[in-house]
């Protein structure tokens, strides 16, 4: 692979913004995706907050279009994974699994994973009724009883949607009120196949080849009790994909990149973008803005070298 401009590693919101961005002011861009665009974006059904679509926009439509516009602008998407960064006088050095890449100006908008619920038999029974992405497993429950653990908007927009499919959805949260956007809590209260178990946590996960059951623990009461569910679906936040360069750029206490306003990280000419960066909000709309922040400042590091 010939060494680009710019290389941007994650292909979500933010990285395909940047490559857009980037690529349309002239500079040979390539970006790095493990797996496949869309970032956390694909898995969501669909999304009703991105400004342009008056009516909700199905989520793997949206991720198409912008994969889409970002190859007609010329920016290469390489599937392979980011494995490390190291700086020398050379400049910037990317270890990837498909060799080692050697920019003049990486942007890092890698993303988050789901975090774990850390609860006995979470770990043995994912992809056997544990997920963490409703939109991708929800049709094999399809008829049947599932929960979901989580209070904020991903958990309220999985459980809705879970809802038209299943035959009931306990929302499991561990505080008395939610953390989502007041419409989302209404059409969940409004919901009748979905049940609102509050100030509760998951003390277990159990079954022998696939999920049979979870128990409940009212955190007001102390009484425990156990759901026949066949699907679990988690949401409690998020972990940063750092690991490859935590060793490098200045993170926070959870693991989050450190950015200026300009996204500019502690080293010249690595930025940051989207999820990865510490920020007080992650949404489509936000990762799409530092995307182009990021691609703009890039440009205006490699103009003035």
């Amino acid at each position: 692979m010939d060494n680009p401009e710019i290389l941007i590693v994650g292909a979500g919101p933010a990285g395909m913004t940047a490559g857009i961005y980037c690529a349309r002011t002239g500079h040979k861009t390539v970006l790095l995706e493990k797996a496949f665009p869309g970032g956390q974006v694909t898995k969501t059904s669909a999304v009703e907050n991105y400004p342009g679509y008056a009516e909700p926009v199905n989520a793997l439509m949206l991720v198409q279009q912008m994969e889409a516009q970002t190859r007609r602008f010329g920016c290469t998407i390489v599937t392979a994974e980011a494995q490390g960064l190291t700086l020398s006088q050379g400049g910037i050095a990317v270890q990837t699994s498909a060799g080692i890449i050697t920019p003049k100006v990486l942007i890092i908008a890698s993303g988050v994973e789901a975090k774990l619920l850390g609860v006995d038999g979470e770990t043995r029974l994912t992809g056997r009724g544990v997920s963490y992405c409703a939109t991708c497993d929800g049709p094999l429950f399809r008829n049947k009883a599932v929960a979901v653990v989580g209070g904020g908007d991903s958990a309220l927009d999985e459980a809705l949607f879970l809802a038209g499919m299943c035959s009931k959805v306990y929302l499991i949260h561990r505080r008395d009120q939610f953390r989502a956007c007041q419409l989302a809590q209404e059409r969940v209260r409004n919901n009748p196949r979905i049940e609102l178990l509050l100030s509760s946590t998951v003390t277990s996960i159990n079954g022998a080849q696939h999920l049979e059951n979870i128990a409940v623990k009212n955190l007001k009461d102390g009484t425990i009790r156990t759901l026949p569910v066949a699907g679990l679906f988690i949401y409690v936040g998020s972990l940063p994909n750092t690991g490859w360069c935590r060793d490098m750029v200045q993170l926070d206490e959870a693991g989050f990149i450190i950015t200026d306003d300009g996204l500019r990280t502690n080293i010249p000419g690595i930025f940051a973008a989207g999820d990865v960066r510490k920020k007080a909000v992650r949404q489509i709309a936000t990762a799409v803005g530092d995307g182009a922040i990021a691609a703009m400042m890039a440009h205006q590091f490699l103009e003035n070298r």
